[in-house]
């Protein structure tokens, strides 16, 4: 079975509503659609995403307006669940997992370390414990994990990566350190290994006009346990999709 799966942070799904939300997912074409960052309550995301005629499911930050994440996927789950069962993780509505017959996959929205990096303590944290998490899932049927993760990997993810190092949220080594565990631990970056050497990026902006310039960077993947990594046919940006400061990711599978 062949599978086309995207994931999408399109900061604030109300806000997206208004620019084409809808007919934009009819042209995106995939078997699952995960958001991150919708902004907005289980009702309110609801009330979005029934014109897109899937079943849907949506886990919301009890803070309103902020985080969240939803998926709209054509194959009912097997099971769905939301967070990581760690209570003060699991207030911001970061983490919806939907079961399949062949894996889990795992829609996250990572917390961003913050202004001057007020969050970078926590953002340790939370790596290690979601690393558990995903690991403890791993062990049951193979796993694969989409979603805005706030972290340039590489130097080749960024623009301009030495003005940043150790400066800006989202590249400073202990984010580094981070995804690099994943990949140490059983899991694959889906676009690095189809796309070694291709510089593309996921996330401007909205100051300098950094998309126009292309000064981006990625910090949104399709990571894959590594049993999965040999079915994963594409990877891909769709970096003509507009309406957030996002651009969409995805990747097709033959499972």
């Amino acid at each position: 079975m062949t599978l086309k799966l995207i994931s999408w942070n399109v900061n604030g799904i109300r806000a997206i509503e208004k620019k084409g939300f809808a007919g934009i997912v009819n042209s995106l074409d995939t078997d699952v659609l995960c958001l991150q960052e919708t902004k907005a309550q289980d009702d309110q995301v609801a009330e979005v995403l029934k014109q897109c005629e899937h079943p849907f499911f949506s886990n919301s930050a009890e803070r309103k307006g902020y985080s969240g994440t939803a998926i709209i996927t054509r194959q009912t789950p097997l099971s769905v669940e939301r967070d990581m069962g760690i209570a003060h993780h699991d207030m911001e509505g970061r983490i919806l997992c939907a079961e399949y017959d062949k894996f889990f996959l795992v829609n996250v929205y990572v917390p961003n370390s913050g202004a001057e990096l007020a969050r970078l303590e926590y953002r340790q944290q939370w790596d290690a414990d979601f690393m558990a998490y995903l690991k403890k899932l791993e062990s049951t049927k193979p796993v694969v994990l989409c979603g805005d993760l706030n972290v340039a990997h590489q130097p080749i993810d960024l623009a301009n990566p030495k003005s940043n190092y150790n400066k800006t949220a989202g590249y400073t080594q202990v984010e580094i350190d981070g995804i690099s565990s994943l990949l140490n631990n059983g899991f694959a970056d889906t676009f690095r290994a189809l796309h070694p050497d291709q510089v593309a990026y996921s996330w401007w902006s909205y100051r300098f006009n950094a998309r126009a310039k292309n000064l981006g960077w990625r910090i949104d993947y399709f990571l894959v346990s590594q049993s999965i990594l040999p079915h994963v046919k594409e990877a891909f940006i769709l970096p003509d999709v507009t309406g957030s400061d996002h651009c969409p990711v995805g990747i097709v599978i033959d499972l």
